[in-house]
């Protein structure tokens, strides 16, 4: 079984126009929908889909419409009682696939709670399963609690992913290697924001083609005790990093109606790849399959099985380029 924790959960409405958002005007917005949401839920709606045994960790209060619509997508929970209601996050997806995103920051959630939510994951987890911790914290969890969570898990043999950023992610780097887990998932934002890289050049060096730089950030994580790191560079595709190696996959061409939930979707698709026994080139091409179809699709829409093509999806190594040794082992910078 895959265990996913979502500590800070959220209704997501989607509005779609059929131009461009223009600051201060009224729109008309073409649709409207609305799905359960929060990185560790839409990673359990992507493996729901595709019929893997999944579980959802999430504060919940009985009465929220968010338990209501995962009832109705008959995606398993574990909802851990609370007073509050889980955020409304809005996202405004414009005809060109620019979307704009406005994220409340959720209801605080008290120590109780987080003993119980930590405690139900650590219940759930399996020596043979995952346990997928995503997203950012709500008001009164201390940065440092997916480190805590990491560390708890540590006993049960499972693996553990993690996909956050900001504070959370470097409180948790911050307690490498004792909270490494076995695989993380940055962005080029939050890869630069763990090894002191530049964003904007890991970016730009993507673009052009480039991924070396990108790769040796990855592996400067690898000497920290993280397992394997999974970067996703949005157009520019994803790097695989393992200690058998590393490569680029490039997705193929295709028409972005919205970005919203395509990592997680990529997470969810290496998962899925990776409970089928494949390797590391193609657990990345199937994480890149499942990100590009869910780009394609609206909203907070998550794709199936049916509209995820791996075989469009092209792999090719990269080629060592082994750190300095006087950083091989040398902790991350200290003003993490």
């Amino acid at each position: 079984m895959i265990v996913t924790l979502t500590a800070n959960p959220s209704l997501d409405r989607t509005v779609d126009l059929d131009g461009p958002l223009v600051r201060g005007a009224v729109h008309r917005a073409g649709a409207a929908s609305v799905d359960p949401g929060g990185k560790g839920i839409n990673v359990a709606r992507v493996l729901h889909r595709t019929g893997h045994d999944v579980l959802a960790v999430l504060p919940g209060n009985p009465r929220d419409p968010l338990l209501a619509a995962l009832d109705e997508r008959g995606i398993r929970y574990h909802a851990v009682p609370t007073s509050g209601h889980a955020r409304t996050n809005i996202t405004i997806a414009e005809s060109d696939g620019t979307t704009t995103k406005l994220n409340e920051p959720g209801a605080p959630c008290s120590a109780a709670t987080r003993t119980e939510l930590l405690a139900a994951v650590v219940a759930n987890a399996a020596a043979d399963g995952w346990v997928v911790l995503s997203g950012s914290l709500p008001p009164g969890v201390p940065d440092a609690f997916y480190a805590d969570v990491v560390r708890a898990l540590r006993p049960t043999g499972c693996r553990v992913a993690v996909d956050t950023s900001d504070s959370p992610l470097l409180a948790l780097a911050a307690a490498f290697p004792n909270a490494a887990p076995d695989l993380i998932k940055p962005n080029s934002d939050e890869l630069a924001q763990l090894t002191g890289s530049d964003a904007k050049t890991l970016e730009h060096d993507a673009a052009l083609g480039n991924v070396g730089p990108v790769a040796k950030a990855g592996r400067m994580l690898l000497t920290q005790g993280v397992g394997a790191v999974l970067a996703t560079l949005g157009r520019a595709g994803a790097v695989l990093i393992t200690p058998d190696g590393a490569w680029r996959a490039t997705p193929p061409p295709v028409v972005t109606r919205s970005t919203v939930g395509a990592g997680d979707s990529s997470l969810a698709g290496y998962l899925i790849a990776e409970r089928a026994g494949a390797a590391p080139a193609d657990r990345l091409r199937c994480a890149v399959a499942y990100g590009s179809a869910a780009v394609a699709l609206p909203g907070t829409r998550i794709p199936g099985p049916d509209s995820v093509e791996p075989s469009a999806v092209s792999i090719e190594p990269i080629p060592d380029d082994p750190l300095p040794s006087h950083t091989a082992h040398s902790p991350l910078p200290k003003d993490m």
